[in-house]
């Protein structure tokens, strides 16, 4: 990725460590009442569970990814007996290891058993943010980067977006919030880099099929837009100019017409539904998925184009 996408670290003396080691004697204070200021997860695993080899270094990546949100207590079960033995008869669910259970203000807020993928983890541990009132620092970045694109502020949301990304590249509205950015930019090349770059697994993704369609219709609003004035006078002449129409439409797209392009192609779709095998209402499909489904043009546009083909 280029420079506009890195953000210069600042310079801050190194967090402590959010990983400890739990036992008996200190699971009060480092569980329980620390849970009162932070979420808390506890992996209870023992040294000759295979999953739990699995597991510990997943657990242990996705606390340290959060930015000192959320902490790990884990607590050999072997070591640590007698401590189990209480929790299981204060109710805690624990019939095998790996098990790890989320502690939040004091009280148990969720748990699962068994080896995980990362994703899966991830997931929990971000139900668990939000539980807080936090949230995991690529979300965060997130939030802040659409924040700046809806307030016009393409290049600051680029560098939100782009660190999104870095710090979590599972992340399908960090990837597409980026390509949207760099659009706004201008710079379709480099939009296109990043599309590239996008891991196979998201690529039908909805916020990542919306981006691509964006970006399609970038080159092609691009290129009718030098034809806008032509394409003005042909349909001065010949207002059944179906072709010239579809064009006008892409190139008021390009421009941030929305209203205006939709409204172009449901004209020819009132006109000729099955005009070049539906050619229109194709676009225009297209145009809401890049639009976004929630977006208030895609909305108005949905329901006059469902008038006009059910009617």
């Amino acid at each position: 990725m280029s420079t506009l996408l890195n953000i210069a670290p600042e310079n801050k003396p190194p967090a402590p460590d959010p990983i400890m080691d739990g036992t008996q004697a200190n699971f009060m204070a480092e569980v329980v009442d620390a849970s009162m200021q932070i979420p808390v997860l506890v992996d209870f695993w023992a040294t000759w569970c295979g999953p739990c080899k699995t597991l510990t270094p997943i657990l242990e990546k996705v606390t340290r990814a959060q930015g000192g949100r959320v902490r790990l207590v884990k607590i050999d079960v072997d070591q640590n007996r007698e401590l189990v033995t209480q929790l299981t008869r204060m109710g805690l669910p624990m019939q095998s290891v790996p098990t790890v259970v989320a502690f939040w203000q004091g009280q148990i807020a969720d748990t699962f058993s068994g080896a995980v993928p990362e994703s899966e983890a991830k997931r929990f541990v971000e139900a668990l943010l939000k539980l807080a009132g936090s949230a995991a620092p690529a979300v965060d970045l997130i939030v802040q980067g659409k924040a700046l694109l809806e307030a016009g502020d393409a290049e600051q949301a680029a560098q939100f977006f782009g660190a999104a990304v870095q710090e979590d590249q599972e992340k399908p509205e960090a990837w597409g919030g980026l390509i949207r950015a760099l659009l706004a930019l201008g710079d379709e090349d480099q939009a296109q880099q990043i599309l590239d770059q996008v891991p196979a697994k998201l690529a039908e993704h909805a916020e990542i099929a919306g981006a691509r369609s964006a970006l399609a219709l970038a080159a092609e609003g691009r290129k009718a837009q030098g034809a806008l004035a032509g394409l003005e006078a042909r349909l001065a002449a010949n207002p059944d100019d179906f072709e010239a129409r579809y064009e006008l439409a892409t190139a008021l797209n390009a421009s941030g017409a929305r209203a205006e392009a939709a409204a172009a192609l449901l004209d020819i779709v009132k006109r000729d539904r099955t005009w070049n095998d539906g050619a229109a209402r194709q676009q225009l499909l297209k145009f809401f998925e890049a639009w976004g489904l929630d977006d208030p043009a895609t909305m108005a546009a949905r329901r006059k184009l469902s008038a006009v083909l059910f009617a």
